[in-house]
């Protein structure tokens, strides 16, 4: 039995954890056969081929267990078919295929890999073998990738691509050797699809497709050619089955997201609604009318409604699905808002460069024409911790002035010089918060419910961490993080310790709580990330909150204004966060909405357009010089928008023209 059983392995690698575990459950599995206990050796055998399945260790303690039993048929009583175990269920299918039962050996390997697709439990000998497709019937094999390819990721990841080669080797195999069996190839493309052989999945779907025109071979040729890049090839075959067969819900709901996705989402709509209208509690049509609607015009109201769908319906979970889709990479939807600052500019000029590890113990000194917020100057100081940031004027508004009444600010200026006001946390608050931040999220109902982890630690400490951040944590992630981009953990941190503080208390009525209370100190303080992570910290929460949300929008509003209005006169890079947090806050008047966009707009346009008046001759706003070389480290151009020579505010809304306008003083 060994021969069959070792195909693909190597003794010499060494897996780590997984291989030792493995090894240990091996010693442990020969050590009881030697006292006569099967029973119990063959559940130390089921653990070690869980943790390594391609040990040859494992396969031949595996075949000695069959021969003190009397044979691979003997010893299949260990391993009873009722067992769920994925190891069990392993030595079940080795022991099957020593008594020949192929069909059955094949639909338990499946089973496993259903049951954890990146793990190698194809990697056998037996499954390869050159005879093997003859012996399957079609049958068996479409029953086994039935089973199996619907709990597989589209398209899969590497590890689960090179686990599941040698089954779908064999199903290859097993295609040709039935060439006349429409469900087989129809069933056979989606795993060809996900292991991204997409020529193949487009060819065994063709060939079902025109064996037998039906629903699933019309379904899985659609899927194929959305893989192979032909979307109106697949849109044309789906249209012709719904024409055909107006059931199915789902597969409007897919002609809808893939006119969306291919940009078409207003052609798209209309199926969407078809399929809701069709069902209205329909776990699928429902969310996706939310999403195309969303891609149609990129109103934030639709993904609101989304998440209050799934609120409503937390089982739903094609609507988390739909939300994370349409929140990926989008600022503040599904990642901390990109920091705008000339002293972030010049950290990654200087973070790129080719001596970037040496230089960080160096003395660099950044001069800037205009203070920046604190939060931008720490990140600098963190990645450079001997450097000195220094600006040379204050402008006008200050920014080192509360907006409003505030009861607590976590900066202090001397002169131009911000220091935290507030105590670093206790090293196991800055833990937590460092293993809880994220600068992404699936979407924000996710972002404030990962938030609750923070939700006991003191206040004290939840502030002290948002001047006083911890490093990034030591994986691939935070090493990237703080080689070429801290500042986006530098604002993941005060994000997650926001969220915090929004689960402070939550027992508290929201308009007299001490959460409330803190949130908006931090909106109105000092001009800084911190009022950015606030308002989203407060958006978040009257988004599973309906009954915050006046409240809410009224508050990010203001504060929008108070920045708006600073910007006539001096840069506020805040400003275009804040718009787009506005605009997370779809329940407020169309006035405030329009208003956010316009200012986003207007803000576009000016780091676009060069100074048409002329009148801009102050020096580079940012330079960055080595004091220990007196090299020249670093240079970015002034980061103040220039002033359109006319106000940028649309014709029809004359009112708002003042908030575009750029004064130069």
């Amino acid at each position: 039995m060994d021969e069959r059983h070792t195909h693909g392995t190597d003794p010499n690698r060494d897996d780590g954890a997984e291989r030792l575990a493995a090894e240990g459950e091996v010693a442990l599995a020969r050590l009881i056969m030697d006292g006569g206990d099967l029973t119990h050796a063959a559940d130390h055998l089921g653990s070690a081929f869980a943790a390594d399945p391609r040990l040859p260790d494992a396969h031949e303690a595996l075949t000695e267990l069959a021969g003190r039993a009397g044979g691979p048929a003997a010893a299949l009583v260990f391993f009873p078919p009722d067992r769920s175990f994925v190891g069990a269920v392993v030595c079940r299918a080795h022991l099957l295929a020593a008594c020949e039962e192929w069909g059955e050996a094949v639909l338990l390997i499946a089973g496993a890999i259903r049951a954890r697709y990146d793990h190698p439990w194809a990697h056998v000998a037996w499954l390869g073998q050159e005879a093997l497709p003859g012996l399957l019937s079609a049958d068996v094999v479409t029953q086994a990738l039935a089973h199996m390819v619907t709990a597989l990721p589209d398209p899969l990841p590497e590890p689960g691509r090179e686990a599941i080669a040698p089954f779908h080797e064999l199903v290859a195999a097993v295609v040709e050797h039935h060439p006349d069996d429409a469900r087989l190839a129809a069933i056979g493309s989606a795993l060809a699809r996900r292991i991204g052989a997409t020529d193949q999945a487009v060819a065994w779907a063709e060939r079902a497709h025109r064996l037998q025109p039906d629903h699933i071979p019309s379904i899985m040729l659609g899927y194929a050619l959305r893989a192979a890049g032909r979307p109106d090839d697949a849109l044309r075959v789906w249209r012709e089955e719904i024409a055909r067969d107006a059931t199915d819900l789902s597969l409007m709901v897919d002609i809808a997201e893939l006119y969306a996705s291919t940009g078409r989402a207003a052609q798209g709509l209309p199926w969407a609604e078809r399929a809701a209208a069709a069902r209205p509690d329909d776990p699928q049509a429902g969310p996706a009318v939310f999403g195309v609607r969303y891609a149609a015009d990129g109103d934030a109201a639709h993904l609101l409604a989304l998440a209050d769908h799934l609120r409503a319906h937390p089982d739903h979970s094609y609507a988390a699905t739909v939300l994370a889709r349409h929140s990926e990479w989008r600022p503040w939807l599904g990642v901390v808002a990109g920091a705008t600052e000339a002293t972030v500019n010049v950290l990654h000029q200087l973070l790129r460069s080719p001596d970037a590890d040496a230089a960080r113990g160096r003395q660099v000194q950044l001069t800037a024409s205009m203070i920046e917020p604190p939060s931008a100057v720490l990140t600098f100081l963190m990645s450079f911790p001997n450097g000195e940031v220094a600006g040379r004027s204050v402008g006008d508004p200050d920014p080192r002035e509360p907006v409003g009444a505030v009861g607590r600010t976590l900066w202090a200026y001397d002169g131009l010089i911000a220091h935290p006001a507030v105590p670093p946390p206790s090293p196991e608050a800055a833990r937590l918060v460092r293993d809880t931040a994220a600068a992404s999220w699936p979407h924000i109902p996710a972002a404030y419910d990962h938030g609750v982890r923070l939700s006991g630690l003191p206040l004290a400490d939840l502030l002290g961490v948002m001047v006083h951040p911890p490093a990034p944590p030591d994986d691939e992630q935070g090493r990237y993080l703080r080689a070429y981009r801290p500042e986006l953990w530098v604002r993941a941190v005060q994000t997650f310790a926001c969220l915090g503080v929004a689960h402070h208390r939550t027992d508290e009525p929201w308009p007299r709580s001490l959460r409330r209370s803190v949130l908006l100190d931090l909106l109105d303080g000092p001009e800084d990330w911190l009022a950015e992570t606030a308002s989203f910290a407060m958006v978040a929460t009257a988004w599973v909150d309906p009954s915050v949300r006046e409240d809410v929008g009224l508050r990010v509003t203001e504060r929008m204004l108070a920045a708006a209005k600073a910007y006539r006169t001096r840069e506020v890079t805040v400003l275009g966060s804040l718009c787009r947090l506005v605009l997370l806050c779809p329940w407020l008047d169309a006035t405030y909405t329009d208003l956010a966009r316009d200012l986003l707009a207007a803000i576009g346009r000016a780091e676009q357009e060069p100074d048409s008046t002329g009148t801009d001759t102050e020096p580079p706003a940012t330079a960055a010089t080595d004091e220990g070389s007196g090299t020249h480290a670093g240079t970015a151009s002034d980061p103040r928008p220039a002033a359109p020579a006319q106000p940028a505010g649309p014709p029809a809304r004359p009112a708002r023209r003042g908030l575009f306008r750029r004064r130069r003083r």
